[in-house]
């Protein structure tokens, strides 16, 4: 999963991510007894209904960020994640690091064809990540220097500067033929991975059929059509039988559909208060929009909303139970740091730590004071989205009877854009890169736009993500990404710096046929694992 704040309007794309993500920990499963399919006439095809508005107009092409939160099916990786979100080869045979860190030798397979026929090689991928740095698409390359081939199957990625993150980039980018990829190939894309595309109707669906060339696993299920529906019509699709995997927000989980499972996965999405961490004194951003909040930049007040709010509350009321409590924002990822959670919902202590602050309410108006400056601040949210409109009421009434004004706030994008560094921002995520952690966090990336919009500074913090970013390999990066969450002294978690107020980690809910066998969806686990259609070519049909 890669991701470039700067370049993604994360608000609008998070809930439409959700919808697509489909994913392997299954938290909750609601069985119904398997009844005869229904949707499709024949048992080699299935029918899905995701929300794929985001490439409706985009297309297919990677090297301008399809399919970055997810398996690009019509075109295959170097490497990618397994459902313990561990690294194995897909392309690749074995790579290699040099010891300083900045090159990165691949040696991939030999008998990998596109659905053309025609041989994929080093030329290929080398292309593929040279086009993607140049194309200012949505996948961020600019850490890479150059793509050099080597041999007929060897290619060297330069890069500019260490960076353990970047092994997310290769597993999320799709290789393109380079004697194919033109200004229509997102219309027609060619490529290597299980599926290929075989029809496009913007707006309307998606058919894709099994590439006869495909070097992995053959899929059981030979046709794929994706209906491109809103969740409305999604659902009443999946009431009249005619879709086999319906996406489905939470408010319409509750519900039942005769012949067909509900699976709830739980997503690598959390939303999350941003929180303007220093005081206001008159600085602005190039574009010219304040900077600062004399409220929440008291660490007492940031402290109190995160030990005030209940979690759990708001997953059962505004998720329906299809979520769990989020304390970082990487909240069920082999990487958060478990001691940084605390236990909230707790109020007085809450008070206790305004008080010991001198935050006190002297005029018995219910909203605290200190030195003139009366305890309330703003939750923007865009105006049009009712799960982040639930979210912000809701922390306002739990953060009230503690004495802190809360003004939830519809606003439009282009007001919370000028907005974003003096008022609190109900942020929504979903990616389990951990380069996430930087740019919500290092105080280099606080330049006036969406990456760190609190302008956060801790040079602790700072030098645990920067050897981070250098380590030898994800193991030892890991020590560092929960150094950053806490270390015992000091950290982004409401035990240290309190930079901010994770709320929740929705799950994706679906309607599943009962016939329909998703292989390891039913292990149940607490973690995130990765997308569902990573293991798409083992999925069967089990009933006649």
């Amino acid at each position: 999963m890669i991701l470039n704040l700067s370049k993604i309007h994360i608000f609008s794309w998070f809930w439409a991510i959700l919808s697509v993500q489909l994913l392997f920990a299954c938290s909750h499963v609601a069985s119904s007894p398997p009844a005869a399919k229904i949707s499709g006439e024949s048992k080699d095809e299935i029918v899905l209904a995701f929300l794929w508005e985001d490439f409706d107009d985009k297309g297919f092409d990677p090297t301008m960020g399809w399919n970055y939160y997810g398996p690009p099916l019509f075109q295959s990786t170097l490497l990618r994640r397994n459902e313990n979100l561990e690294l194995v080869n897909d392309l690749a045979q074995n790579y290699t690091i040099s010891s300083d860190r900045k090159i990165w030798t691949f040696k991939i397979r030999e008998d990998v064809r596109f659905s053309d026929g025609q041989p994929l090689t080093a030329e290929d991928v080398a292309y593929t990540f040279n086009q993607t740095k140049e194309s200012g698409g949505l996948l961020d390359l600019s850490v890479l220097d150059k793509a050099v081939v080597k041999g007929n199957y060897e290619v060297e990625l330069h890069l500019k500067r260490p960076q353990i993150t970047f092994i997310n980039q290769i597993a999320s980018l799709g290789i393109v033929p380079k004697h194919a990829h033109n200004k229509n190939y997102f219309r027609n894309p060619i490529g290597s991975g299980p599926y290929r595309l075989v029809q496009w109707n913007p707006g309307e669906q998606i058919i894709a059929e099994a590439n006869p060339y495909y070097y992995g696993t053959p899929a059981n299920i030979k046709r794929l059509v994706i209906l491109l529906t809103l969740e409305d019509a999604t659902f009443a699709a999946a009431k009249a039988g005619r879709v086999d995997v319906a996406r489905i927000p939470p408010s319409l989980a509750i519900q039942q559909i005769p012949g067909m499972n509900l699976y709830a996965h739980r997503s690598d999405g959390h939303a999350g208060l941003m929180l303007p961490y220093i005081p206001n004194t008159g600085k602005k951003t190039s574009q010219g929009y304040p900077i600062g909040n004399d409220v929440t930049a008291d660490p007492a007040i940031r402290q109190a909303v995160n030990y005030a709010i209940n979690r759990q509350v708001l997953v059962d009321a505004i998720l329906e139970g299809y979520g769990s409590p989020a304390y970082t924002p990487v909240s069920g990822m082999p990487w958060e740091e478990a001691k940084a959670k605390i236990q909230d919902a707790d109020a007085n202590k809450a008070k206790q730590i305004l008080a010991a602050a001198g935050w006190e309410d002297k005029n018995g108006d219910g909203i605290l004071e200190k030195q003139g400056l009366k305890a309330e601040f703003s939750i923007l949210y865009p105006a049009k989205d009712s799960v982040r409109q639930g979210l912000a009421l809701a922390v306002a009434q739990m953060l009230k009877p503690i004495g802190i004004q809360v003004n939830a706030e519809g606003r439009s994008w282009k007001e919370i854009e000028r907005r974003l560094h003096s008022d609190v921002v109900l942020y929504v995520l979903g990616t389990y890169d951990q380069l996430i952690l930087y740019n919500l966090y290092h105080s280099s990336v606080a330049q006036g736009n969406w990456q760190n919009p609190g302008y956060y500074a801790n040079s602790v913090v700072d030098q645990n993500l920067d050897r981070g970013m250098t380590a030898a390999s994800e193991t030892e990066a890991r020590l560092f990404w929960q150094k950053i969450q806490w270390d015992g002294q000091t950290g982004i978690t409401t035990k240290g710096d309190a930079a901010s107020t994770w709320l929740v980690s929705p799950d994706q809910t679906y309607f599943v046929n009962g016939c329909l066998d998703l292989g390891k969806q039913k292990q149940v686990t607490h973690n995130y694992t990765g997308s569902i259609l990573a293991n798409v070519t083992s999925w069967k049909w089990n009933c006649d």
